[in-house]
């Protein structure tokens, strides 16, 4: 969903471009650069150029209501969740530059199709690792396939309530004709997250800096 300048006060996306540089300049500071093999960049930068292709597939029928798959929860469990912010900051930069949204909505932007997704993953990520036992399944279903569909649903909220807020459209006809849409597409956001991290998991472990061979893989103890 990329939100375009013309329908949102001044002020109010001043204020999202200031929300969304603190946020990027936190995800900058926490972002650890040891893990970051070659295998690894070049995994992770042909992720970001198949999420900015994802993004120009898109569909719609009114200015602010486009829908695409996200790839934040990829990302997330790829790079980890402060990379996937700074990632998502490059992507929809690219997007901007070549006519989406308008640079004065990047900040709500980034907020909505970045921030709050990769929090989404990553809270659930936290949780599972806090209370779910530790395997391939939990992985694979919980934290990619429930969280990744969770997270673009959650995102599409904050593109609808962002919306609202600024008076765009009824709330009527975003709750009841534009939200459907979304909670429909975000099925295929949670079927293509988990059967790409299904995929890198079995051959390409070492690409997914969130999956441990150690934590998931571990031999159940042998009895007597």
């Amino acid at each position: 969903m990329n939100l375009p300048a013309h329908l949102f006060p001044a002020l109010f996306l001043w204020c999202a471009c200031a929300a969304a540089l603190a946020g990027l300049c936190v995800a900058v500071w926490r972002a650890d650069a040891t893990s970051l093999t070659p295998s690894r960049a070049n995994a992770w930068g042909g992720a970001a150029v198949l999420t900015l292709l994802m993004w120009s597939l898109s569909g719609g029928f009114k200015p602010g209501l486009s829908f695409h798959l996200l790839g934040a929860a990829v990302l997330t469990l790829l790079m980890g969740p402060w990379r996937a912010l700074i990632a998502l900051a490059a992507i929809l930069a690219v997007a901007t530059a070549t006519g989406g949204g308008g640079w004065l909505a990047i900040g709500l932007n980034w907020l909505t199709m970045a921030a709050v997704p990769v929090g989404v993953v990553g809270a659930a990520l936290w949780l599972a690792r806090r209370f779910l036992p530790a395997n391939l399944f939990v992985y694979v279903f919980v934290n990619a396939f429930l969280a990744g569909g969770a997270s673009f649903f959650a995102s599409a909220l904050a593109g609808v309530g962002a919306l609202a807020l600024a008076g765009a459209y009824e709330p009527d006809y975003l709750l009841l004709d534009a939200l459907p849409f979304y909670f429909l597409l975000s099925w295929s956001e949670a079927f293509t997250t988990g059967f790409l991290l299904a995929v890198l998991v079995v051959y390409r472990p070492h690409w997914v800096s969130t999956f441990d061979d150690a934590r998931y893989l571990k031999q159940p103890p042998l009895e007597g």
